[in-house]
């Protein structure tokens, strides 16, 4: 639970992999973030036709209290989660294996100007190195632009986690109660106070 901003795209063409992830690691060290460098050029800078599974190619940084951006991309030059490609790149499930190419990252509680910088550097990084790039920013700002509307969506999640939270504590798990029961106990509590 929580503020998120979900990605999907593919590289314009190999030989920018260099320059974005320079690009990325500049901005990463002006900004004291942590990251991480996958391999940093495909191999005789060009994409393959096929899509192998490794080597990942990109960057990843972390802003303080948030989820680790990713900008890492398979040999084919399509965006992926790591993470995902090692649990699900193989699985004979195409649902599941269409997870490797859902790329997400929490901004909650890293804040709205984290989140609005995020945000710019994906709008840059969209103009100069990607294509068939699509975000959806659950505060709007990517959509929109508009900071105000960025203030209450992030006010509004914080609400609804201020609540749920509240809601745990007044009404903690009992002794044996397993989750299913506990939610659908909880469920009945607000139904309640909304009577």
């Amino acid at each position: 639970m929580g503020l998120c901003i979900y990605y999907s795209g593919k590289i314009k063409d190999a030989v920018s992999l260099p320059l974005l992830v320079e690009e990325v690691k500049d901005i990463a060290i002006v900004n004291k973030w942590k990251y991480h460098v996958y391999e940093s050029s495909f191999p005789n800078d060009t994409l393959e036709s096929e899509e192998h599974l490794e080597p990942i190619f990109g960057i990843n940084f972390t802003p303080p209290n948030c989820e680790s951006v990713t900008l890492t991309f398979l040999s084919n030059g399509v965006m992926v989660c790591p993470g995902s490609v090692k649990y699900f790149g193989n699985s004979k499930n195409e649902t599941e294996k269409n997870y490797i190419y859902h790329l997400w990252t929490k901004t909650q509680f890293a804040g709205m100007v984290i989140h609005a910088t995020i945000i710019n550097i994906f709008k840059y990084l969209h103009n100069k190195y990607l294509t068939d790039f699509v975000l959806k920013d659950e505060s709007g700002y990517w959509e929109t632009g508009d900071e105000s509307i960025m203030q209450d969506n992030f006010r509004k999640y914080d609400s609804l986690l201020d609540n749920f939270i509240l809601s745990m504590e007044m009404f903690p798990v009992q002794k044996g109660e397993n989750m299913i029961s506990y939610f659908e106990r909880l469920m009945e509590e607000v139904k309640k106070l909304k009577e």
